[in-house]
């Protein structure tokens, strides 16, 4: 059977007669990658092979450009036909094509767009070169295997009168045989299975279309009752003028770009001139997308280059932008950038940090309405603080960003808010983390700073365990984790009377004897109001947070024994004073507390069996006294 609109043969062929090849063994397992785990939607198939068919026009409207034999019919486009009858579904374009050796090369061995070969074939090329690489196949060709029992490639290399066909089942090997095509080109032959029929509807396939491919600048038409009819509107949404654009049309691109089903939480949406024209149309997502915690860092806004798709991972935005969505479109980067290439250029640098910088002044803007930043910070808020850490350049910015929870006040506060709130003789913003936003508000840690009218931020994010040293200073006043900071209170609070410091001479010593190296210290604080004991971090090392969460990760930590704080107040203190100044032992005691200690910080315990034997015998003992 001869395909009428390009005069190509797309029967399906006999498998002999024609050389057989092996996949190269890369081949073979993207294939079954790609077939069985790399995606969950089977329609995607579509989109990788309609945009390796734009990408083939592409090319071939390059070299047009130093050759004229090269040159574009007039009307190319890229051809979509579906034929039940024959169970077979053909995507034609108007492209580059392929020879026997770019056939056998691009299809049989692993694939160069975006991988370590294309790199590799990149750097032997002049610049002025490396324009006829674009448009070679990726992987993205081997989803068609997804859907298809049998594949075949007919293509003609522009300037060639040579056709041939690369026919396989994606089961190990693929076959070369000269064909025919009356113009340069290809043709990519689907021989559909069983379950695939949807994809053989003309709806369906215009519905694919619509979805991932509509603003793809080559025309896409699909074969219907006898008609090429049109299925991309062909047109950049973000090119149009602001006022040219309904919010109905900028929510559903949004949903196509980020392939969310809320609404977002803010649009932005400009036209940058100047030293570097650019057009953007970012969204901020109204909720938080399913195993967000989970994705990769690096920032996925697409770009574009004069409408043309490039790439999605320039990393247009920092990592802990990486939430944002959308288009980026430039005039002043060459239309055969490589990914490679994109690192290096002043150009994206630049852009990169134009874009950044609209992004914030976005949230400094939306933040002046706090209900609608609080639901932003809920849903991106440890991600923003994660730039506080990593990020120099922009830390100051983003701290004056960040909302926090605190000890004294409703909802959300920030920083400047903190500092305007600080105690006469106040020298540093005092902050607490834990795991649980719940419990943290009563942990023992707090009682001083309550009991003084001392206002605490309340972090519960794993991020804010690592952030606050690296900010060091806010406003001139240094944030200090109330885990180390024994010595600051001291300033606020009483003296020991001449009694608790003749106890306490009288029980630290004892104490510390009976914990050993369990803990470096052991001291008395008036820090603490309702509760015996209390832990704090020894020395300038990290808090005890920071701690916990190094250990979980896996992570190497220095053997930093806690210090152990006493309330010279609290009866049981009083009492144990008293027991070692009759000379009775205290270990059991001891060893209980500094448990229940671990315990109010969320620590496991060392020896759960051991502290359960202890606190049964001391309780028993108590019961026997009151009877």
């Amino acid at each position: 059977m001869v395909d009428q609109a390009t005069g190509s043969d797309t029967s399906r062929p006999a498998a002999a007669g024609g050389e057989e090849h092996a996949f190269s063994a890369e081949v073979g397992r993207l294939l079954d990658l790609v077939v069985h785990a790399l995606y969950s939607e089977r329609e995607i198939f579509l989109r990788e092979l309609v945009a390796n068919a734009a990408d083939a026009t592409d090319r071939r409207r390059f070299e047009a450009l130093t050759d004229a034999a090269q040159a574009l019919p007039e009307g190319a486009k890229v051809r979509i036909d579906p034929d039940k009858d024959a169970r077979r579904l053909t995507i034609s374009d108007d492209g580059a094509g392929m020879s026997k050796e770019e056939l056998a090369r691009n299809l049989g061995t692993i694939a160069r767009s975006g991988t370590r070969a294309f790199g590799e074939e990149l750097a032997k090329h002049k610049p002025e070169e490396r324009s006829g690489l674009i448009g070679q196949f990726g992987v993205g060709f081997y989803a068609a295997f997804m859907v298809a029992d049998h594949v075949d490639v007919v293509s003609r290399r522009a300037g060639t009168d040579e056709a041939w066909r690369w026919s396989s089942d994606g089961k190990g090997s693929f076959t070369l045989s000269p064909a025919t095509r009356e113009q340069p080109g290809t043709d990519i032959i689907l021989y559909m299975k069983e379950d695939a029929d949807e994809f053989l509807d003309a709806w369906r396939l215009e519905a694919i279309v619509r979805k991932w491919a509509d603003h793809i600048a080559w025309p896409i038409t699909i074969q219907s009752d006898g008609e090429d009819k049109p299925a991309n509107a062909g047109t950049a949404l973000w090119r149009k003028p602001r006022g040219e654009v309904t919010e109905e049309q900028l929510n559903e691109f949004y949903r196509h770009v980020s392939h969310n089903f809320d609404t977002p939480w803010a649009t932005l949406h400009w036209h940058a001139e100047g030293t570097i024209e650019f057009t953007a149309l970012l969204f901020i997502p109204g909720s938080r997308p399913f195993e967000f915690g989970e994705q990769v860092r690096e920032s996925k806004v697409r770009l574009h280059v004069r409408r043309m798709f490039i790439t999605d991972d320039a990393a247009l935005l920092p990592p802990w932008l990486r939430f944002v969505q959308g288009v980026v479109d430039t005039e002043d980067l060459p239309l055969n950038v490589s990914r490679e290439m994109l690192q290096a250029t002043p150009v994206l640098q630049r852009i990169r940090k134009a874009v950044t910088n609209r992004v914030l002044n976005e949230l400094r803007t939306r933040a002046k309405d706090a209900e609608s930043y609080a639901a932003f910070w809920d849903n991106f808020g440890p991600v923003v603080k994660e730039g506080i850490w990593d990020d120099a350049e922009y830390r100051t910015d983003l701290a004056g960003l960040a909302r926090f929870r605190s000890s004294t006040e409703e909802g959300w506060t920030t920083l400047a808010d903190y500092v305007s709130r600080m105690k006469d003789g106040q020298e540093a913003i005092y902050y607490l983390t834990g795991d649980n936003p719940d419990t943290l508000p009563a942990s023992a840690q707090l009682e001083g700073f309550k009991a003084r009218g001392i206002e605490v931020l309340l972090l519960t994010d794993p991020v804010d365990s690592f952030w606050p040293d690296r900010l060091g200073t806010f406003e001139g006043k240094a944030l200090r984790s109330v885990s180390q900071s024994h010595a600051d209170l001291e300033k606020f609070e009483a003296p020991l009377t001449e009694g608790d410091k003749a106890e306490l001479d009288t029980l630290l010593p004892a104490l510390k004897e009976a914990l050993g190296e369990a803990v470096s210290d052991v001291r008395g604080s008036t820090r603490l109001v309702s509760s015996a004991v209390v832990l704090a971090a020894a020395g300038q090392g990290p808090d005890l947070q920071l701690q916990r969460l190094l250990r979980r990760s896996g992570q190497a930590v220095p053997d930093l024994a806690p210090v152990l704080e006493v309330n010279p107040a609290h009866p049981l203190i009083r009492d144990m004073a008293a027991r070692v100044a009759r000379g009775e032992a205290v270990t059991d005691t001891a060893l209980i507390l500094l448990d229940i200690a671990r315990i109010q910080e969320g620590e496991s315990l060392k020896d759960p069996t051991a502290f359960a034997s202890r606190l049964t015998a001391t309780l028993t003992h108590l019961q026997g006294g009151a009877a």
